[in-house]
C-alpha cells in the first residue's frame, strides 16, 4: 500500500509539474502577445492536433516503433560489448576506442550514409537511434561490472566457481544499477537517434512531420509535433525508471525511508 501510494504520488507530481508548464506558457503567450507564426499558444497547439489526431498518432506510431526498436537493440549489444570489454583486453583496446570514436562524430553526419547504405526505410533510422543509444549503455555496463569486490571474486573462484557463474551470479547483478542508469539515458538517445533519421530521410514519424510543416510555415503543427516529442520522451523514461524499481528493490536507491526505531529507556 505505502508504494503504490508512493507511485501514484509521483505521477500526480509529474503531472502537476507539466499541467504546471502549459499553464505558464499559455499565460506567457497570453501577456505578450506574440505573433502565431513565432509561439503559438498551447490552446492552439491541442486544437491542431484535434484536427487531425489520427494523423500525428500514425506518425507518433512510426517513432515509437524505430525508438523502442533502436533502444532493445542497443541495450542487447551494448551489454554484450560490456561483457566482452570486461573480459577482454584486446576488445578494451579496440571496440572500446572504437565506440569513443564513434561517438565522437556527429550522428547528423553519419545519417546520409546510413540511407545510402540501407535505403530510405526504416532501417537506417534504426540504426541511427542504436548509434546514439548504444555509447551510454556501454560505458555504464563496463562501470558496473568492473566495480565488483575483488574479495568476492576471490572467494568464488577459490570456490571453484566458473567465470559464467561469476558473471551471471556476482557481476551482472552488481551491474544492473548502472545498466539502467545508461538505459535511462539511452532512452531519450534513441529517440533523439529515431527522429534525426526522419530528417535525413524520412516519409513519415514525428521528424517528418516537422519538417513538412516548416516548409509550410505551419509553427503550430510542428508545435504539435514537438509537445508529443516531449510527452512520448517523458513516458519511455519513467517506464526505463519503474523497469528498474520493479527489478531493483533491494538497491539501496530505491529503498523508502526508514523511520528510526526508539531507543529502549529514550
Amino acid at each position: 500500500m505505502i508504494q503504490a501510494f508512493r507511485r501514484s504520488e509521483r505521477v500526480l507530481s509529474i503531472l502537476l509539474v507539466l499541467v504546471g508548464a502549459i499553464a505558464v506558457w499559455e499565460v506567457c503567450v497570453w501577456i505578450f502577445q506574440p505573433r502565431i507564426f513565432i509561439l503559438p499558444p498551447p490552446s492552439i497547439i491541442l486544437v491542431n492536433f484535434l484536427e487531425a489526431p489520427g494523423y500525428f498518432i500514425e506518425n507518433t506510431g512510426y517513432t515509437l516503433l524505430v525508438t523502442v526498436t533502436g533502444f532493445v537493440v542497443a541495450v542487447l549489444a551494448g551489454v554484450l560489448c560490456a561483457i566482452g570489454i570486461v573480459y577482454s583486453k584486446f576488445l578494451d583496446r579496440t571496440l572500446y576506442t572504437l565506440l569513443v570514436a564513434l561517438n565522437s562524430v556527429p550522428k547528423v553526419a553519419l545519417a546520409p550514409l546510413f540511407v545510402l547504405w540501407m535505403g530510405t526505410g526504416s532501417e537506417p533510422k534504426i540504426a541511427i537511434a542504436i548509434a546514439i543509444a548504444i555509447f551510454p549503455i556501454v560505458i555504464d555496463a563496463v562501470l558496473g561490472l568492473r566495480s565488483v569486490d575483488p574479495d568476492m571474486i576471490n572467494l568464488a573462484k577459490a570456490s571453484r566457481a566458473s567465470n559464467t557463474d561469476i558473471l551471471m551470479k556476482i557481476r551482472f547483478p552488481n551491474a544492473l544499477p548502472s545498466i539502467f542508469a545508461g538505459m535511462k539515458v539511452a532512452i531519450s538517445f534513441a529517440l533523439i537517434g529515431a527522429i534525426v533519421g526522419e530528417f535525413v530521410a524520412g516519409e513519415a514519424g514525428l521528424g517528418h512531420v516537422i519538417l513538412q510543416s516548416q516548409g509550410m510555415f505551419n509553427t503550430p503543427r510542428v508545435f504539435v509535433a514537438l509537445v508529443i516529442l516531449g510527452i512520448v520522451g517523458t513516458i519511455l523514461f519513467y517506464l526505463v525508471d519503474l523497469m528498474e524499481r520493479l527489478l531493483l528493490p533491494w538497491h539501496v536507491s530505491q529503498r523508502g525511508e526508514k523511520k528510526a526505531a526508539p531507543q529502549p529507556g529514550a
